[in-house]
C-alpha cells in the first residue's frame, strides 16, 4: 500500500465487524421481541402508569389447566366510565406482556361481578367481548350474589343468549368454588379464592423497571450498530496529525460505548435481583409465570450484552490495531521523506568532493573535510538506518502495510550503504593522493637536503685532498639515500596512481622528477670533481670570492616547485648557518662560480616556497576560523531554539558584536584565498595580489573602528549562558572575545610575511612588486591605526573629511608664541609645556587635548578635544629650533602665531617636518607656476589676472593650463636687457640690505610656508611696490637655461646650482657659481630653492602681493635660550 491511498477495513476486522453487528441485531430484536410483542408502536408501563394504576383489569400471572394467561377484571363499580382509549391501551399492554407462545393459546378472561347488577354484567361482557384485542379461549363471569340479581341474570342470561353469542363461550358462575372447577387456586389471587401472591403496586414497578432495561438494551444496541458502522467505514487520513486526530476521536466513542454498556449491564443486574428477591420472599407454589419469564428474559439479556460487548471488544482490538499500524506507518513515511530528502542532499554534497589536491597540506586539508562532512552527516545516516530497522519491526509484527513499509526500507539501506561506499571510496582516493604528495614531499626535501649539503661545503677546503675527501663521502653517503626518497620510475608513478593523476598533478609529478633528476646530475659532477681533486695533489691556490657582477647578473631561475609543508624547524636551523661561503680556484673559476650561483637562487627558491606554504596555510585556518566564528556563534543569535539563552542585552546586537566580519570572510573565502593559490609556483610574484586587492583591504579599518565597541559588549556580556553554549558546541578552548581579534591578528601577520618574501626574492622579478606592497600594508595599518585616533576627536564642529587627507597623527609638548599686528606682544611666561595630540590633514593641523584612558581593553582607547586648527594654506615651519634637536616650530599668519613643538624623538619629529614640507612643497609648486606665468605676463605687458588661491585650486588650474596652452618659453635675462640696462654689482659688504624680519636664525635651521605675502612679508608691506621674490643666503637650482645677457649676466644651465648672493630690481638676483667662482645676473624665475637638509637658513614663505606667488625668507628660532614667553594655546 503506497502513500496516498486511503485505509481500508482488513479481511479480519470486517470478520470481526459482521460478528459484531449480528450481536448487536440479536440484542435489538430481544430488547424488542422479548419484552414487548406489539406490532405497532409498543406501548410500555411508564406511558399508561396512571390507566393501569386504576386496576380495572390485571394480568396476575396465573394460567389455566392448558397454560392460558388469565387476566382478571375485579369489581369496578365505575368501569363503564372507563375511556375506551384507556380501557384499549390496558387491553393492549396486558395481552403484549406474555410470551408470543403462550398468547397463542388464547387468554382466560375472569370477570367479577358479584356485587354489581346485571345490566352492568351485560354491558362489561359486550364491551370486553367488542374490543378484546388477542385470542380469547374462555370468559368466566362471577355473577351477582345478590337473590335478585342472581335471579334476574339467570333469567336475562337464557333470554339474550344470542346477544352474547361469541368465538369462545361465556360461563355464568354463580359462586368462587364454581370458579375453581376451571382453573386452579394456585393460579387464582386470594379475592377469588386463590393462594396467588400478587400486588398490583409491585407489578407495576417491575413492569417500569423492566422496560427501561429493555429500552436502555434497545438504545445501546442501536449505538453499537451505529458506531460499529461508523468504524467499518471510515477511511484513515493520509498524514500524521490527521491520523492521531482520528484515533483519539475513536477512542473517545469507543470510550462512551463502554460506558453506555457498563450502565446497561449494571441496570439489568439490578433488575435481575430484585426480581430473585421477590423470588425468595414468597413460597415455591406462590410464585407465578409471569415473574419467572420476566426473570429468564432479563437474563438472556444481560448474557446477550456480555456476547455483545465481547464481540465489540474484539472489534474494537483490531480496529484500534488497525488505527495504530496507521499511525506508525504515517510517522514512518513523513520520516522516510525528511530522511530521503537529507540524504539525497549528502550524496549530492560528496559528489561535488572531487577535488584530490595539489600539496600535501592541500589534501590533508581535504581529508579533514571529509572527515568533518562524514561526522555531520553521520547522524542523518544513523537515522535512516534506525528508521530502516523501525520499519522492519513493523514487517515483524505484521502490520498490514508491508508492500509500502519494504521498499522504503530497501531504499533506506540503500542510500546509506551508497553514502558509505562513497566515503570510503573518496577517502581511498585521497589518502591515494596523500600517499603520493609525501612521496613528492619526501622527493622535493631529500633535493633540498641536497641543495644544503652542496651549499655547505666550502669551495676552499675542498682543494686539499683531504678535504676533498671528506667531502666525497658525505656525498656518497647522502647518494646512498636516495632509494628510499627518490623517486624511481615516472611511468611506475603514472601506473601506480592512474586513479587520481590528473594533468596538473602530472605536471606537478614530472616537475618533481626533473628537479630530482638535476639535482643528481648537479651531485655527480660534484663527485666526479672531488674524486679528481681526491686523486692528485693539487697546490695551493687563492680562494677567491665570486665578483659581485655575477650574483646581480645571475637571471633569477624559474620559479620552484610548491612544496605543502616543510619542517621549518630545521629549515630554520639551515638558515641559520649564515651566508654560505662561495669561493673558486684557479681551476674551475668560471664552472664553479655558475654553479654556486645557482644553488644559491635554489635555497633562495626553497625559502621563498616556504615562507608562500606559510601564507597559504594560515590563510586556510584563517579562513576556517572566521567561518566557524559566523556559523558557531552570528548564526545561532537567530536560532530560535538558542534565544532564550540570549541576554536581554544582546538582542539586535550581532552587527556590534561582530562588525563586518561576514564581509571579509566572503572576501578572503571567495577571492583573496583562491588567487593566493594561483602563486603556488611562483611566489616571488604575490606581491601582485597583494596590489591588485589593496583597495579591498580597507573593509579592515571598518571593522578595527567597530572593535571598541565590540569589546565594550563582550565585557557586557562575556558571562551570558549563550556563548558558553556556543563554544561547548564548537569545542573551542578559547572565548569567542579571542576569535574576534583574528581579523586585526592576521591584517598585522601579511607585513611580516611579505617581509620574509622580499627578504628571499632581492634579485627576481617580483622584488619591486612585493617592496611595494609591504609599503601598501602597512600604509593601511597606519591608516587603520589613525582613523582610530580620528574617531576619538570630540568637539571639533565642521566635517573631519573635509580637512582631506590624514597624513600624520601623534603627541607632542607645545609651546606658543604669539604676536598680535605689528606689535609682539609676550604673555606670561609658561615654562611647562601643553601635551597635545596633532592631526595632520592635506589641508590643516588639528590640535587636540588628549583625554584620560578609562576601562580596560580596546576602551582604554583614548579621546581627544579638540581645541585649535591651523589652515595649511598659511602655515610655516621652522626645522631646527636652537637647543633642542627634537623642536621645531609650525607659525602661523607670518609668525603672528608660533607654536614650538617638541617631538618624543628626532625621527619622529623628521618623519613630521618631512610629511609637513611635502604639503608645503606641494603648494609651493603651485605657487611658483602662478608666478611664472605672471612674469611672463609682466615680460610682454600683459594684464596678469591675480590667483584666489595659494593651493592648487580650480582657478590657479585653469591659470596654469592657459600658461601650458600658450606654449611660452622660459623667461630669459635677455628681456630685462632689452629694456633697461643690467643694475651694476654689489660692492662688497654691501649684500642682502634688503631681508626679512630676522637673519639671527642658525645655520641648520629651515622654514618652510606656503602662505599669502600680505599675511606673512613685512618687508613687502614697507617696500610698498609688487613684491618681487625675496631671497635668502643659500643654494639654488637653476631651472632654465640662460645663455644670453649683458656683460654681468651669468651663464647657467638647467640643474647648474648657484649661491645667492644680492637681491636685485626688475625680478634679477645676483648669483654665484660655487664651481667656477663667477658670478653674475639671471632671472629671479631661473631658480628655484634646493629641497632637503641645507647648511642655509632656508624659509619658504608667500611674499609677493598677490595670492598664490612663492618668495623665499628668513626665519628665526624663537625659542633661543628658552627666555621667550610663552602662552598656552586658546580654546
Amino acid at each position: 500500500m503506497g502513500d496516498g491511498k486511503p485505509v481500508q477495513i482488513s479481511v479480519a476486522e470486517m470478520k470481526s465487524y459482521y460478528l459484531y453487528s449480528e450481536w448487536c441485531s440479536w440484542l435489538l430484536s430481544m430488547a424488542e421481541d422479548e419484552i414487548m410483542h406489539q406490532d405497532i408502536v409498543p406501548l410500555c408501563a411508564a406511558d399508561i402508569q396512571d390507566q393501569l394504576k386504576k386496576r380495572f383489569a390485571y394480568l396476575s400471572g396465573g394460567r389455566g389447566q392448558d397454560g392460558s394467561p388469565v387476566i382478571t377484571f375485579p369489581d369496578y363499580p365505575a368501569f363503564s366510565e372507563i375511556p375506551d382509549k384507556e380501557f384499549q391501551n390496558v387491553m393492549t399492554y396486558l395481552t403484549s406482556i406474555p410470551s408470543l407462545q403462550d398468547a397463542g393459546i388464547g387468554f382466560i378472561l375472569v370477570i367479577d361481578r358479584r356485587r354489581d347488577k346485571w345490566t352492568s354484567v351485560k354491558a362489561s361482557v359486550l364491551r370486553i367481548a367488542a374490543s378484546f384485542p388477542a385470542n380469547l379461549q374462555l370468559v368466566l363471569v362471577l355473577r351477582p350474589t345478590g337473590f335478585f340479581q342472581r335471579t334476574l341474570s339467570d333469567i336475562a342470561f337464557k333470554f339474550n343468549r344470542d346477544d352474547f353469542k361469541m368465538k369462545v363461550p361465556v360461563i355464568m358462575l354463580s359462586s368462587v368454588p364454581d370458579l375453581h372447577g376451571y382453573i386452579d387456586k394456585s393460579q387464582l389471587t386470594e379475592d377469588l379464592g386463590g393462594t396467588l401472591d400478587y400486588c398490583h403496586s409491585r407489578w407495576l414497578c417491575q413492569r417500569t423497571a423492566i422496560e427501561s432495561f429493555a429500552l436502555m438494551v434497545k438504545h445501546t444496541a442501536q449505538m453499537l450498530q451505529s458506531f460499529g458502522t461508523e468504524l467499518a467505514e471510515t477511511e484513515l487520513p493520509n498524514d500524521v496529525q490527521s491520523t492521531s486526530s482520528v484515533l483519539c476521536a475513536h477512542t473517545e466513542k469507543k470510550d462512551k460505548a463502554k460506558e453506555d454498556l457498563r450502565l446497561a449491564l449494571k441496570e439489568g443486574h439490578s433488575v435481575l435481583e430484585s426480581l430473585g428477591e421477590l423470588q425468595a420472599e414468597g413460597s415455591e407454589p406462590g410464585v407465578n409465570q409471569d415473574q419467572l419469564d420476566n426473570q429468564a428474559t432479563v437474563q438472556r439479556l444481560l448474557a446477550q450484552l456480555n456476547e455483545t460487548e465481547a464481540a465489540f471488544d474484539e472489534f474494537w482490538a483490531k480496529h484500534q490495531q488497525k488505527l495504530e499500524q496507521c499511525l506508525q506507518l504515517r510517522h514512518f513515511e513523513q520520516g522516510f521523506r525528511e530522511v530521503k530528502a537529507i540524504l539525497d542532499a549528502v550524496c549530492q554534497k560528496i559528489a561535488t568532493f572531487t577535488d584530490i589536491g595539489n600539496s600535501l597540506a592541500h589534501v590533508e586539508h581535504l581529508l579533514r573535510d571529509l572527515a568533518s562532512f562524514e561526522e555531520k552527516s553521520g547522524v542523518s545516516v544513523e537515522r535512516a538506518r534506525a528508521l530502516s530497522l523501525d520499519g522492519e519491526q513493523l514487517i515483524e509484527n505484521k502490520h498490514y502495510a508491508v508492500d509500502s513499509i519494504r521498499p522504503k526500507c530497501q531504499e533506506l539501506r540503500h542510500l546509506c550503504d551508497q553514502f558509505s561506499a562513497e566515503i570510503v571510496r573518496r577517502r581511498g582516493l585521497l589518502s591515494k593522493s596523500l600517499e603520493l604528495h609525501r612521496r613528492l614531499e619526501t622527493s622535493l626535501k631529500w633535493c633540498d637536503e641536497g641543495i644544503y649539503l652542496l651549499a655547505s661545503q666550502p669551495v676552499d677546503k675542498c682543494q686539499s685532498q683531504d678535504g676533498a675527501e671528506a667531502a666525497l663521502q658525505e656525498i656518497e653517503k647522502f647518494l646512498e639515500t636516495s632509494a628510499e626518497n627518490k623517486i624511481q620510475e615516472l611511468n611506475t608513478i603514472y601506473k601506480e596512481y592512474e586513479s587520481i593523476l590528473n594533468q596538473d598533478l602530472m605536471e606537478h609529478v614530472r616537475k618533481v622528477f626533473q628537479k630530482q633528476a638535476s639535482m643528481e646530475e648537479v651531485f655527480h659532477r660534484r663527485q666526479a670533481s672531488l674524486k679528481k681533486l681526491a686523486a692528485r695533489q693539487t697546490r695551493p691556490v687563492q680562494p677567491v670570492a665570486p665578483r659581485p657582477e655575477a650574483l646581480a647578473k645571475s637571471p633569477c631561475p624559474s620559479p620552484g616547485i610548491r612544496r605543502g609543508s616543510e619542517n621549518s624547524s630545521s629549515e630554520g636551523g639551515a638558515l641559520r648557518r649564515g651566508p654560505y661561503r662561495r669561493a673558486k680556484s684557479e681551476i674551475s673559476e668560471s664552472r664553479q662560480g655558475r654553479g654556486s650561483a645557482g644553488e644559491e637562487e635554489e635555497s633562495l627558491a626553497i625559502l621563498r616556497r616556504h615562507v608562500m606554504s606559510e601564507l597559504l596555510d594560515t590563510e586556510r585556518a584563517y579562513v576556517e576560523e572566521l567561518l566557524c566564528v559566523l556559523e558557531g556563534y552570528a548564526a545561532e543569535m537567530d536560532n530560535p531554539l538558542m534565544a532564550h539563552l540570549l541576554s536581554t542585552g544582546l538582542h539586535n546586537k550581532k552587527d556590534v558584536l561582530f562588525g563586518n566580519m561576514e564581509e571579509i570572510y566572503h572576501f578572503h573565502n571567495r577571492i583573496f584565498l583562491r588567487e593566493l593559490e594561483n602563486y603556488i609556483d611562483c611566489p616571488e610574484l604575490v606581491g601582485r595580489c597583494f596590489l591588485e586587492r589593496m583597495e579591498d583591504f580597507q573593509i579592515y579599518e571598518k571593522y578595527c573602528q567597530n572593535k571598541p565597541r565590540s569589546e565594550s559588549l563582550w565585557r557586557q556580556c562575556s558571562d551570558c549562558p549563550f556563548f558558553q553554549e556556543c563554544q561547548r558546541k564548537l569545542d573551542h578552548k578559547l572565548s569567542l572575545d579571542s576569535y574576534l581579534l583574528k581579523p586585526v591578528q592576521r591584517i598585522t601577520k601579511y607585513q611580516l610575511l611579505l617581509k620574509e618574501m622580499l627578504k628571499y626574492s632581492k634579485n627576481c622579478e617580483g622584488a619591486e612588486d612585493l617592496q611595494e606592497a609591504l609599503s601598501s600594508i602597512l600604509g593601511i595599518l597606519k591608516a587603520v591605526n589613525d582613523s582610530m585616533h580620528l574617531i576619538a576627536i570630540t568637539g571639533y564642529d565642521g566635517n573631519l573629511g573635509d580637512l582631506g587627507k590624514l597624513l600624520m597623527q601623534g603627541s607632542f609638548s607645545v609651546w606658543t608664541d604669539h604676536k598680535r599686528g605689528h606689535t609682539k606682544v609676550k604673555e606670561l611666561a609658561r615654562f611647562k609645556p601643553m601635551q597635545r595630540h596633532l592631526f595632520l590633514h592635506e589641508k590643516a593641523v588639528l590640535f587636540c587635548k588628549k583625554r584620560e584612558e578609562n576601562g580596560e581593553g580596546y576602551e582604554k582607547a583614548p579621546s581627544y578635544s579638540y581645541k585649535q586648527s591651523l589652515n595649511m594654506a598659511a602655515v610655516g615651519i621652522t626645522e631646527n629650533v636652537k637647543g633642542d634637536a627634537k623642536k621645531f616650530e609650525i607659525w602661523y599668519n607670518a609668525r603672528e602665531e608660533v607654536y614650538i613643538v617638541q617631538a618624543p624623538t628626532p625621527e619622529i619629529k623628521a618623519a613630521w617636518v618631512n610629511e609637513i614640507r611635502k604639503v608645503l612643497t606641494s603648494q609651493l609648486q603651485a605657487c611658483r607656476e602662478a608666478s611664472q606665468h605672471r612674469a611672463l605676463e609682466q615680460s610682454q605687458s600683459l594684464p596678469l589676472p591675480a590667483p584666489t588661491s595659494t593651493s592648487p585650486s580650480r582657478g590657479n588650474s585653469r591659470n596654469l593650463k592657459k600658461l601650458e596652452e600658450r606654449k611660452t618659453d622660459p623667461l630669459s635675462l635677455e628681456g630685462y636687457v632689452s629694456s633697461a640696462p643690467l643694475p651694476k654689482p654689489p660692492e662688497k659688504g654691501k649684500g642682502w640690505s634688503k631681508t626679512s624680519h630676522s637673519l639671527e636664525a642658525p645655520e641648520d635651521d629651515g622654514g618652510w610656508s606656503s602662505a599669502e605675502e600680505q599675511v606673512n612679508s613685512s618687508d613687502a608691506e614697507e617696500d610698498g611696490g609688487l613684491g618681487l621674490k625675496k631671497l635668502v643666503p643659500g643654494k639654488y637650482t637653476v631651472v632654465a637655461d640662460h645663455e644670453k645677457g649683458g656683460p654681468d649676466a651669468l651663464v647657467v644651465r638647467s640643474g647648474d646650482v648657484v649661491e645667492l648672493v644680492q637681491q636685485g630690481d626688475e625680478g634679477l638676483w645676483y648669483v654665484r657659481d660655487p664651481t667656477t667662482g663667477k658670478e653674475g645676473w639671471v632671472p629671479a624665475s631661473s631658480l628655484s630653492v634646493q629641497l632637503g637638509p641645507s647648511g642655509s637658513a632656508q624659509c619658504l614663505s608667500s611674499s609677493e602681493s598677490s595670492p598664490g606667488s612663492a618668495v623665499l625668507s628668513n626665519s628665526s628660532s624663537c625659542s633661543e635660550g628658552g627666555q621667550a614667553p610663552f602662552s598656552d594655546l586658546q580654546g
